[in-house]
């Protein structure tokens, strides 16, 4: 998935998730200002999104009726959507990824059936998600916090991918981690 940088940050009980806000058309920056970070069930979970705009609002929908289904169950619910979006013939075509957190888990969704949780605290999608991914990393060692590092990580991605700009959207949770 390109076109986007979405950047999670789980430290020193708090949780931070960021994204840019460039949406691309090829080439073209149709617009600079899109809200790819979200809270979801009242709060109390966090998502972002890269990939196609339309797919992603389709999944979190589909996400937000899992966690009324399952909740308090983050895992639960990503696993059942992902099972659904694996199978269903509609869910199928989707294209994005989504990185999705609440208090106590974070974790990475895709249509090829991953529910990852991130190593070290960190985990990044979209097409300056390496980038931000990276930063963060070598961020997470020094005394500065989940926003900072996440404010920072996602500069220097805008400063390197064509397709991820610098209006951020933080979104942040206090962790029981």
């Amino acid at each position: 998935m390109h076109a986007t940088t979405i950047l999670m940050v789980r430290k020193d009980g708090r949780l931070v998730v960021g994204g840019d806000g460039q949406v691309s058309l090829g080439q073209t920056i149709v617009k600079g200002n899109a809200r790819k970070v979200r809270t979801l069930a009242k709060g109390a979970v966090i998502g972002g999104f890269a990939g196609a705009t339309a797919d992603a609002f389709t999944l979190f929908e589909r996400l937000e009726a899992k966690l009324e289904q399952y909740p308090g169950q983050l895992v639960r619910a990503c696993v059942e959507l992902t099972k659904d979006w694996r199978t269903d013939r509609y869910l199928r075509r989707l294209e994005a990824m989504m990185l999705v957190a609440d208090k106590d888990v974070g974790l990475l969704l895709s249509g090829a059936g991953d529910v990852l949780e991130p190593e070290a605290g960190v985990m990044a999608i979209g097409s300056g998600g390496n980038y931000a991914l990276a930063a963060a990393r070598a961020l997470m060692d020094t005394d500065l916090d989940a926003e900072t590092v996440v404010r920072r990580s996602l500069q220097i991605a805008a400063d390197i991918c064509v397709y991820t700009n610098g209006n951020l959207v933080i979104e942040s949770l206090e962790s029981a981690v």
